[in-house]
């Protein structure tokens, strides 16, 4: 499914969320609504082994609870309120399951799932994924990504034929030596952040055959800079500016 999309890709960064609390059903749903070609949400696992759509490590930046993921049962997330913090009007909405936003979106968009266990490396995250990934026949409509690229290599070993993202720090691909990202057979795309792009760096990927998602764009200016330098997709919070910008979507 990826290939068939236009350039540059619209993901719509944790949905909608300049104007839907993130990594929500609502969020997910307007970012459909306007025309995203693809959603960026985060996962990991809660403490009976659930996977959840949750950005942060803890409940709370975005809940009225507080508590680390790990820590919490599904059945304990499920009484928090994710959605106030944005507006009353959101007030309930709960912290989804994978399986849900699968089940709600997953033959509308396309899914960027970041395998994000960053603070709990060892878990087994990846093998929940997918085998929900699996159980939905989503195989083509996913892509994996993760600034581990343990996570990306258990995943396209499990899902050869799922596309990987390769997430880079802001600076990482200044430093010496830092070439195996999009060099790396395992890896579809390299996901930089978007002051490290530039014409040089797009050349050398698309050279290696792989393709270029940029994260987190918001400005106009931006915008239009990446899609003059030719990236193959953008990572953004405001799916309407740039829906604007790029065209309607297929």
């Amino acid at each position: 499914m990826l290939n068939e999309l236009s350039r540059p890709v619209v993901f719509a960064h944790r949905g909608a969320s300049s104007t839907a609390p993130e990594n929500t059903l609502a969020a997910f749903q307007m970012a459909a609504d306007l025309g995203a070609d693809a959603i960026e949400l985060d996962v990991k696992l809660t403490a009976d082994g659930v996977p959840v759509v949750i950005h942060d490590p803890s409940v709370d930046r975005t809940t009225n609870g507080s508590g680390r993921i790990a820590d919490l049962s599904l059945t304990a997330l499920r009484e928090l309120d994710a959605g106030s913090f944005v507006s009353e009007k959101f007030r309930g909405e709960p912290i989804p399951t994978l399986e849900e936003v699968f089940e709600a979106v997953g033959q509308r968009l396309l899914i960027n799932v970041e395998l994000t266990n960053y603070t709990t490396p060892r878990d087994d995250l990846v093998e929940k994924v997918v085998a929900l990934v699996k159980r939905h026949n989503l195989q083509e409509r996913v892509i994996f990504s993760s600034f581990f690229p343990g996570n990306l290599n258990k995943a396209a070993t499990s899902l050869p034929e799922t596309p990987c993202g390769l997430l880079t720090l802001k600076g990482w691909l200044g430093w010496p030596g830092r070439t195996f990202g999009y060099t790396r057979k395992i890896y579809t795309a390299l996901h930089p952040y978007q002051s490290d792009v530039n014409a040089h760096l797009i050349k050398r990927v698309h050279q290696k055959g792989k393709r270029v998602h940029v994260w987190t764009v918001n400005a106009e200016a931006e915008m239009k800079r990446l899609q003059s330098l030719g990236v193959d997709g953008i990572i953004t919070d405001d799916v309407q500016l740039a829906r604007n910008l790029f065209g309607g979507a297929t």
